[in-house]
Formats: structure tokens, sequence, C-alpha cells
């Protein structure tokens, strides 16, 4: 690693206003990606500002019809939260299949959430609840929130304070494995919002994305079988040394239909 600066402040205040008067430092919470990318002397920031501590990030409750957590929270939190079960199913356990114990004992939500890898899990919930970012500036729409790859909406020195999830009706989440990793080579998640069907993909492309054809098809039905009619372009779907684009096309069809089969209570 680089010669670094720790910083430890003491609120989120005043985590932003030190980011605010030094660009080049980082916000470490879990540090899944960041302490790999410092030991791969990838990056150079000035300081490390460790918000891990902070009581204030780490809130889980429904508020207002929405299930509310706080960007410090971390996976096995979201996991076996009572709070998160009883309120979204789905997201629970969604958190419980990320990485290993000691991934989902370290990492946060609001981590991966402004990471945005592109086989993250959490990308694929947000989107597919319509959940609302909340930072120390604004709110933001998961729609305008997801930019491409290990690209946000977030802004310098923006900081996530919470993720707030609409309760819907159902929702299921189905993920195939990078055996290795434990990312998803495809996950998709379906949700029965009271706008209607959402059905978000990740892993397969290169961001998180939502596959309308299907919300539609299962809009008229919903059942597995409704999926195969559906049009899904690989193309622009990735293409590497563990599934061509055509295999990930198939991977999510297949994990789409696993996840409707969990929502209607199917196996």
């Amino acid at each position: 690693m680089y010669a670094l600066n720790y910083v430890r402040p003491k609120s989120v205040a005043e985590a932003a206003k030190f980011l605010s008067a030094h660009p080049e430092a980082k916000l470490l919470s879990g540090g899944m990606t960041l302490i790999p990318t410092l030991k791969q002397r990838l990056a150079k920031p000035t300081h490390l500002v460790d918000i891990a501590q902070l009581a204030e990030l780490r809130k889980v409750e429904v508020k207002g019809g929405k299930l509310v957590i706080g960007a410090g929270a971390r996976h096995h939190v979201v996991a076996t939260s009572a709070v998160v079960k009883k309120a979204i199913p789905a997201l629970a356990g969604l958190a419980s299949e990320i990485g290993d114990p000691q991934v989902r004992n370290q990492g946060t939500i609001g981590g991966s959430v402004a990471n945005n890898d592109p086989a993250a899990d959490y990308p694929a919930a947000v989107l597919g609840l319509g959940a609302t970012v909340v930072t120390t500036k604004r709110e933001i729409a998961a729609e305008n929130f997801f930019q491409g790859l290990f690209t946000t909406a977030l802004g310098e020195g923006e900081i996530i304070v919470r993720i707030a999830f609409p309760l819907v009706k159902r929702a299921a989440y189905a993920k195939f494995h990078h055996p290795a990793s434990g990312y998803a080579m495809a996950g998709v998640f379906v949700a029965q919002t009271a706008e209607g069907l959402r059905v978000a993909v990740t892993g397969a492309g290169p961001g998180v994305f939502r596959w309308k054809e299907a919300e539609a098809a299962l809009a008229k039905s919903l059942k597995p079988a409704a999926l195969e009619g559906a049009k899904l372009d690989a193309s622009g779907l990735n293409s590497d040394m563990h599934a061509d684009r055509e295999y990930r096309a198939n991977l999510v069809r297949v994990m789409a239909a696993r996840a409707v089969a969990k929502l209607s209570g199917k196996k």
C-alpha cells in the first residue's frame, strides 16, 4: 500500500465535511473492494475516512411504508434481521447469498451499492424494488442511481446514508453463483410492486438493468412459462472465460423462471 492517513470521524456530517476539504480521500466502511485495490496499488488516496463505527448508519426499521436500512448495515445483519425478514423476505434471502461468511460479516449494503460492481447482488434488489438511495445531499431514485460499470450518480464527497425500500406484495431472487467468488454470473430479482411487475438483472451485463420484456410477459401471466417468449438481446451481455453472452442470456432466463416460481410458491 501507499502511505496514507487514517481518520475516524464521529459523525456522517463530520465525514462529509472532511471529504469536501480533502477530495483525494476515500471512505472506508467494509473495505471489500477498497482494501484489495489499495494492496494492488491501483488507488492512492491521501486519507482513509473510516465510517464503519458510526451507529447512525446501522439502523434498520420500517418507517412510512418503507423498509429503511442504514448504509453501514452489514450483509449478515440484513440477512438475519427480523425486521427485514418480515418486511421483505427476499431481500434477507439475497443478503444471505452474498460471498461467504467473512464477506457477509464485514461488507456493508451502502458500500456495495456505491461501488456498483456489475456482478453484485444488492443493485438487483435496489432496482427491482424501486428503492430510493438517500445521501448526505439528496434522494436518488434507483432508476437514476446506477449509471454503468462501477458508475453511479454519486457526486464528489456525497455519502450514502440509507436506502429506503418500498414494501411490496411479493418478491423473490434467484442467483447463479460464480463457484470461486460467489458473485452473480446471473441474478434476477422479481417484485410485485404497487406499479406492477419489476424484473432486475445483475451479473449478466456491464451493469444492473431491468428486463422490460419479461415484465410485460409476467404482467399477463405470472408463471415461469410466460418467460419463454420474452425477448432478451444477448449482444450487450458479458462474455468472458467463465461464460459467453449466449450462455449468460440462458442463465438469466433460468434464474428469472426460478425467481417467479419462488414468487408463486412453486418449486
